[in-house]
């Protein structure tokens, strides 16, 4: 007579599975937030390697007013070709030549090649925004350079 009463009590059968299912809730959102406060989700999703363009400016010789030659670095993991740049003033005014004259230098990665930007009415095919400009010595000047799959780099230059 007492075991039957002890199993038509179903409330202290109830308290116990709401306590074992709390329980893991609790154990299962800790392990959740234990895997990725350690960084374990990026270690099991890899993400693929892609080829990236990443360049990095060496050094920039000004040959004349309206030319300067900037030796520039591949440091990303896929060939570069330049497509066009744009060359801006401290006031604003630019000059921007969207298809690069003749051969558009093409480089591999880790290697070093010299691009020259012209400027002024050296430069056939520019297009100016602003009012037109030269190279003057002690001011800094703005390039930025695009390549065939629109990566836009910028470098600052001082004359």
């Amino acid at each position: 007579m007492r075991s039957r009463r002890f199993l038509h009590n179903k409330r202290g059968i109830d308290t116990i599975v709401a306590s074992l299912l709390m329980v893991t809730i609790v154990v299962i959102a800790s392990v959740m937030v234990f895997t990725y406060a350690t960084g374990l989700f990026t270690a099991l999703l890899v993400a693929p390697k892609t080829a990236t363009e990443n360049v990095s400016l060496e050094y920039s010789n000004f040959i004349s007013n309206s030319q300067v030659s900037l030796s520039i670095r591949n440091t990303g993991t896929t060939s570069i070709t330049f497509n066009a740049y744009y060359v801006r003033d401290y006031s604003g005014n630019q000059y921007a030549l969207t298809s690069w004259p003749s051969a558009p230098p093409a480089f591999s990665p880790r290697t070093v090649t010299n691009a020259n930007i012209t400027i002024s009415s050296s430069c056939s095919g520019c297009a100016t925004t602003g009012t037109a400009f030269t190279f003057q010595p002690g001011q800094a000047y703005t390039i930025l350079v695009v390549t065939k799959i629109n990566s836009v780099f910028s470098f600052q230059v001082t004359r």
